[in-house]
């Protein structure tokens, strides 16, 4: 082992590199080797060793680009399929997208170079960036906090249960200052430029891990205590190329009805369609919302359903996206829109001086921000309403379980992914928001994938892709507040100010020397 780690470090710096985004990119869903996060930056570490900042950036930006690249190959599918993009443009775009993702990696490990020529060690800085990065670009141009380091850790559940204090931006600590305690060992075992043992960020590491393992245990071993409701999540498979053809909604229609009516006679409490289930304006079209209503009233179950909206303001029309729930006595008592919109797939960002860009996904038209986190409220509880991917942003969650919501329902379709990593992707995100607030999420996606998730982030029930199929569960309402939901990213926040502090220390220490 001691000569393959010598070996190791006499590849070429660049190639190192590119392994450690290789590495990366195999731990995010799917293939979800979620072990190999814990050690993906240990080749880059090794490869800026004794680099400047300005090497280590570019050496970052590779490991960066390769990553997000490989993570993000399925907007090809989505530009190419149905933004009707050639191939070379699509591919274009998703490399922009990697470059703008990959900068905030080499951001991290440039700092931390820096901050280690003013006398900061790495294990202090680097976890400390990293955060604060991902932080920053979780709200920046709208926000994009898909693949966040710590949601490779999805799946190991006494680890999350971490995200009721700290959000997932705690897991992404951990497992960096796992990665750098690596490489100070490795750099130890080979005596590249450290003859003694790194001590201190060994016993760092191990009571953080510690006591993340036993907190999580504690969690994954208390019990529930709301009320016990039963689901019934409907997965049409319609698909996207028919899903607007206003000859298709008969048929749409009535595989919802059919899916729902296996539920019948079992007492469930709620159904769940998922998003745009009726692909015409459920507040116009009369006599499809008769069906609908008079189908709440058979099943004698609260009913949620997804369709455009129309509102008015100041006499201005008011496209939503919107989802509907309707009582059992076949009664439409709530409705929630979606806040977050999908830039270029529900609206085009400076649409009045790019008249030229289409949007990417086909619908009616260009929809408008809701403007309010309120749930729908039901005889049994609350419910937060995450439409599509409002599930990967945890301020919209935390709002809606601040507001008195007891459950979450993520409606989604996620057609448009094609069979790809995408929707793999985007379930393992809604796995936090079910344990930062510790209340069920249940989702329900047109083509997969359709799930329940309990407050300790346990997926059951899960769906296979692009099948028709009726999920029927029991899920167990939410019941009290965690720090996470009153307090909200204080965790991530606080790296933000500590690496803005670094910051100040290597600029006045920089002047200083520049000075003397």
């Amino acid at each position: 082992m001691h000569l393959s780690l010598i070996f190791l470090s006499r590849i070429r710096p660049a190639i190192l590199a590119a392994i450690s985004g290789a590495m990366l990119a195999l731990s995010y869903p799917s293939p979800a080797f979620s072990i190999l996060a814990w050690i993906a930056f240990v080749p880059l570490l090794i490869a800026v060793y004794g680099k400047t900042p300005r090497e280590t950036f570019k050496l970052g930006f590779i490991s960066g680009f390769i990553a997000y690249a490989a993570v993000f190959y399925w907007l090809n599918i989505v530009m190419t399929s149905y933004g009707k993009l050639p191939l070379l443009v699509s591919i274009s775009l998703s490399l922009l997208m990697a470059a703008y993702l990959a900068l905030f990696l080499a951001l991290s490990f440039s700092l931390s170079s820096l901050a280690l020529n003013a006398g900061i060690s790495m294990p202090v800085s680097l976890p400390v960036f990293w955060v604060a990065f991902e932080y920053l670009r979780s709200y920046l141009m709208t926000g994009f906090p898909w693949a966040l380091l710590g949601y490779t850790q999805y799946r190991t559940l006494s680890l999350i249960q971490l995200a009721d204090i700290t959000g997932v931006f705690g897991i992404s600590f951990l497992v960096l200052f796992l990665n750098v305690l690596v490489y100070e060992l490795w750099r130890w075992v080979t005596g590249s430029g450290r003859a003694y043992y790194p001590l201190k960020t060994t016993i760092v590491a191990a009571s953080l891990l510690t006591l993340s393992l036993a907190y999580g245990f504690v969690k994954l071993n208390s019990a529930d205590s709301g009320k016990e409701i039963k689901v019934a999540l409907a997965q049409g498979n319609i698909p996207q190329d028919v899903k607007w053809d206003p000859s298709f909604q008969e048929k749409t229609v009535a595989i919802y009805e059919r899916l729902s009516r296996k539920a019948a006679g079992t007492w469930t409490d709620l159904v769940v369609w998922p998003e745009s289930s009726l692909p015409f304006f459920f507040q116009k079209e009369k006599e499809y919302s008769k069906r609908v209503s008079l189908l709440a009233r058979e099943l004698n179950s609260y009913l949620i359903v997804s369709s455009p909206a129309l509102d008015y303001e100041d006499g201005t029309e008011r496209l939503l996206n919107s989802a509907f729930l309707i009582s059992s006595d076949g009664t439409t008592v709530g409705r929630s829109d979606k806040i977050h919109l999908v830039p270029f797939g529900e609206y085009v960002p400076l649409g009045k001086l790019l008249p030229f860009v289409k949007k990417m996904v086909e619908g009616i038209g260009d929809f408008s921000p809701g403007k309010s986190v309120a749930p729908l409220t039901a005889s049994f509880g609350k419910i937060g309403l995450l439409i599509c991917f409002e599930g990967i942003f945890p301020e919209i969650s935390r709002e809606y379980v601040r507001n008195g919501a007891g459950l979450l329902v993520n409606i989604t379709n996620d057609a448009w992914f094609g069979d790809s990593s995408a929707p793999y992707q985007h379930l393992s995100m809604t796995v936090f928001r079910a344990v930062e607030n510790r209340v069920p999420l249940i989702r329900s996606a047109n083509t997969g994938i359709t799930a329940f998730i309990d407050s300790r982030g346990h997926i059951f029930g899960m769906t296979r892709l692009f099948r028709e199929a009726l999920l029927t569960g029991s899920v167990r309402m939410g019941s009290e507040l965690t720090f996470y939901t009153k307090f909200g990213d204080i965790f991530a926040f606080g790296c933000t100010l500590a690496s803005l502090s670094v910051i100040c220390v290597i600029f006045f220490k920089r002047r200083r020397e520049s000075s003397l």
